[in-house]
């Protein structure tokens, strides 16, 4: 009971402080520039090290593609990172039933979006969020979800405790979208002054793994050995 209620609270703060427009800024969450594919920032918006290309703003990408961007973690520090979008799915609230949910959140959609992470910058981004929202059919942009113990199906964890320089990790997200809502697109967007970097693609239902079947050989052999050997 202690653990359902602690991923009820964790669930909890997104539909009601998780959204934010992504309009606001005059730019839209598609990548308003209109610039199709990715380019590489002549001038880079924040300091990088040397080497370090930036993806273009209003970069417009598909699953698959990678980007690398920079934000600032904490006021005092730049975070460098190359994300790649791998896959986008759509999942059902029934995968969330051993959690206590509000109503609202039981008429949410809950997406999984699953990305590549690698630090290509100074800072130790150890412990940190993975940057990344979702846009819905409203052009509002969702954080992820955290969940207070392990989901499974997608753990929606921050980056690992540490998170140097060269370190990578395959990341799961979770995403619930408000009024059985729709998952249009993938978007990095730091803050509202931020042309956003998006990643549109198929979103294909989600599918739980199947357990492995049992190995034959070893029965063949057991069977094998019986006959004399």
């Amino acid at each position: 009971m202690k653990r359902t209620a602690l991923v009820a609270l964790a669930l909890a703060g997104l539909l009601g402080t998780a959204a934010c427009s992504g309009s606001d800024s005059g730019g839209s969450s598609d990548g308003g520039s209109g610039s199709g594919g990715s380019g590489t920032s002549a001038t880079p918006y924040l300091p990088v090290p040397d080497g370090v290309e930036l993806t273009e703003q209003g970069s417009q990408l598909s699953v698959g593609d990678h980007a690398v961007v920079a934000y600032h973690p904490r006021q005092d520090q730049v975070g460098v990172l190359d994300l790649q979008v791998t896959e986008l799915q759509k999942a059902s609230v029934k995968d969330l039933s051993a959690w206590q949910l509000s109503p609202e959140q039981k008429a949410s959609t809950p997406y999984y979006v699953r990305a590549t992470v690698k630090n290509v910058g100074d800072t130790d981004l150890g412990g940190r969020p993975v940057p990344l929202y979702v846009v819905n059919e409203k052009n509002v942009l969702l954080e992820a979800t955290p969940f207070a113990s392990s989901f499974e199906p997608c753990p929606s964890t921050p980056l690992p405790d540490k998170f140097p320089t060269g370190a990578s990790t395959k990341a799961c997200l979770v995403y619930l979208a408000p009024d059985h809502g729709q998952l249009t697109a993938v978007s990095f967007r730091p803050d509202e002054s931020f042309n956003p970097i998006t990643w549109t693609g198929d979103v294909v239902p989600y599918e739980a793994p199947k357990p492995p079947k049992p190995s034959k050989s070893g029965k063949a052999k057991n069977s094998k050995k019986g006959n004399g050997q």
